[in-house]
């Protein structure tokens, strides 16, 4: 075979190997955005990968750290509890609030006193009109008549005023319940908890440390999900891209990998920077990989192609 036909057969097989190249979202050895410009669609640039969630949970109150329940690397639930500071105090309070608000209570329900106060209003009415009836009958002086009326009057007013001691009860048993939920909010602000499922990226606290109001626990991330960010050209885009336009995401995972998501812009910013460009983004669902860790990771580079 001649120089010129093994030249021709080597130009001719350079020609092919891009065409067969791609499989399963695969694109080996291509830019992100050279799809897109192929197709002729509006695309995004400088977009990277971020977090959406990416948070230093805080101790509330000061005190030691007697559990740490939590590594680098762990994922957690919401609401599970990561780490307890030293509660004694804050237990006993509880106690004695709780043996407070029970006395008030006691005290809101008695009707003792009241009770009393109606027998005794009644048996003075019934003392004073006997003395009304001996005075009209010239058997008792006026003013023993109206002593009898006078201690009558006397015991309308205490029932009202058994009824006033009932109702500060009442109130005084209000204020003991809400003592002793606030012992309760207290209590529980020493269970430091995990405010959104995530993975344990920095673990900063020790076992045994004595922490401050303010003071970082843990860092935790949300990988589940993820925000993709980038710039638009306003003069290419016009009003075309708006909160909900759908989007395809295309992220590089490796040198030979890109991976597709679909999505919707979530945010468009309504201010355009010198070089006429405005920042947009747009949240995907994160994919597991078959070693159980996940496909997307902030700092990746990305690409979104609106449709």
């Amino acid at each position: 075979m001649s120089k010129i036909n093994l030249l021709l057969i080597g130009l001719l097989s350079s020609w092919a190997l891009p065409t067969s190249a791609q499989t399963n979202g695969s694109f080996p050895n291509a830019d992100l955005g050279e799809l897109s410009q192929r197709e002729g669609k509006l695309t995004a640039e400088n977009c990277a990968v971020k977090y959406i969630r990416n948070v230093n949970i805080p101790a509330e109150v000061e005190g030691k750290l007697v559990e740490l329940k939590i590594e680098e690397g762990m994922l957690v639930q919401a609401g599970d509890v990561i780490a307890v500071i030293d509660d004694t105090s804050a237990t006993l309070a509880l106690n004695l609030k709780q043996a407070e608000e029970k006395e008030a209570m006691l005290n809101a329900d008695n009707d003792v006193n009241l009770k009393d106060a109606i027998n005794s209003e009644e048996l003075a009415k019934a003392e004073a009109e006997s003395f009304r009836v001996l005075h009209r009958k010239g058997a008792t002086p006026f003013y023993e008549m109206q002593k009898k009326v006078l201690e009558a009057v006397r015991a309308a007013l205490r029932i009202d005023l058994a009824e006033m001691q009932k109702k500060i009860a009442e109130a005084q048993y209000i204020a003991k319940r809400n003592e002793r939920q606030i012992a309760e909010f207290e209590l529980r602000r020493r269970k430091i908890t995990a405010t959104f499922d995530g993975y344990v990226e920095t673990r900063v606290a020790q076992l045994g440390e004595w922490v401050q109001p303010g003071s970082p626990i843990a860092t935790l991330v949300q990988l589940n999900r993820v925000r993709v960010e980038g710039d638009v050209n306003a003069m290419e885009a016009g009003d075309a891209i708006n909160a909900g336009t759908p989007v395809t995401v295309r992220v590089r995972t490796s040198y030979d990998n890109v991976l597709e998501i679909e999505g919707t812009v979530g945010f468009v910013s309504n201010e355009i920077d010198l070089r006429d460009r405005f920042r947009v983004w747009a949240d995907i669902e994160n994919q597991r990989s078959p070693a159980g860790g996940w496909l997307v990771k902030p700092g990746m580079k990305a690409e979104m192609t609106f449709h």
